[in-house]
């Protein structure tokens, strides 16, 4: 044997080595896969019953029980802006049978808005799938001169402080997208915070307030009836919905972009395999004819991605927010 063909055969034997340990090493984790699951799971929403992610949990979970063969249970762990129930999945087995139904606000806003949250909002979750996202929507009282984001904007500077925005709550994703606006487009705008959007968008409707980026689900009624006017969608592309309502993108701003979402998360240490069968199992629900129309009727668009692609755009996400948070210095109620 030559020594080329020796060196031939010994690099053979060392990629069959290497090869024969990442198979044997894989084992355990396909073998969990392949027995999951083998028992009910659990879905936590870290919001009240009956609020758009509550009824997303039920209806993934509803094609989720179909496929595994075992129930899908919907618990709702409400409280601190979703921090409480995504604490607890944070802290729960990391077998796969307890997952979160995460939102913009748990999964990304609160690791720079809370200074002492109990768990890191990228490196304590293994991210499943992204599910739905949707635009904020820039709506005005039908009262307001600011018919266009260039004439609102106009309006701003030429009186600073001015113009007053509505929104959720502090730390909110609707006070802070607000705080994205007023940073990109240079422009001083009033914050008024209330105890939930209902409360703003009455006021708005009211001529108490001037504006606001409220979630599409809420705002798009008000809309149709013309109790408010759409201004701008947060998103890069215009929403189907309205299609003659420019996105603030569009409107002067290119790198503007800021979604409402919702996915899927399991614990840190689930093994990858099962954080992969439930990725197939959520893209297959999502891909599905009645859970495409139901979502898309009510203004969102449906996810459906990669784990990794889903983390990959968690960290932008965590990092688009955390520096809004400090330019702004916004603080949770």
């Amino acid at each position: 044997m030559t020594p080329t063909s020796l060196h031939r055969a010994g690099r053979r034997l060392a990629l069959g080595g290497a090869v024969g340990l990442a198979a044997t090493a894989m084992l355990p984790s396909l073998a969990v896969a392949q027995g999951f699951p083998t028992k009910p799971l659990r879905i936590v929403v870290p919001f009240p019953p009956g609020g758009s992610t509550d009824l997303l949990a039920r209806r993934i979970g509803e094609k989720l029980a179909m496929v595994g063969g075992q129930p899908v249970l919907v618990e709702n762990r409400a409280g601190a802006g979703g921090t409480v129930g995504a604490d607890y999945v944070a802290k729960s087995a990391p077998d796969g049978h307890t997952l979160l139904m995460g939102v913009t606000g748990s999964n990304a806003i609160a690791g720079a808005l809370y200074p002492k949250l109990p768990y890191d909002v990228v490196k304590d979750f293994a991210p499943v799938s992204l599910v739905v996202s949707s635009p904020l929507v820039l709506v005005r009282n039908p009262g307001f001169a600011g018919n266009a984001v260039a004439k609102l904007v106009a309006i701003a500077q030429s009186r600073p402080g001015s113009i007053s925005y509505g929104s959720s709550g502090n730390g909110t994703s609707m006070h802070l997208t607000g705080e994205m606006f007023k940073l990109s487009a240079k422009v001083s705008m009033l914050h008024i915070p209330y105890r939930g959007s209902a409360g703003a968008l009455t006021d708005l409707m009211g001529g108490q307030i001037d504006l606001m980026f409220g979630d599409f689900l809420a705002v798009w009624p008000q809309v149709e009836s013309g109790k408010v006017v759409a201004v701008a969608v947060t998103s890069k592309a215009r929403h189907k919905m309205l299609p003659n309502v420019p996105t603030i993108a569009e409107s002067g701003y290119p790198d503007f972009e800021a979604l409402s979402w919702q996915g899927l998360f399991a614990p840190a240490a689930t093994p990858p395999a099962i954080v992969d069968q439930l990725n197939r199992e959520v893209n297959k629900a999502l891909a599905s004819a009645d859970i495409q129309a139901y979502f898309a009727s009510r203004g969102f668009t449906l996810g459906g991605s990669s784990a990794g692609e889903f983390k990959t755009f968690l960290q932008i996400e965590a990092d688009k927010w955390a520096k809004i948070v400090k330019a702004s210095g916004a603080e949770p109620d």
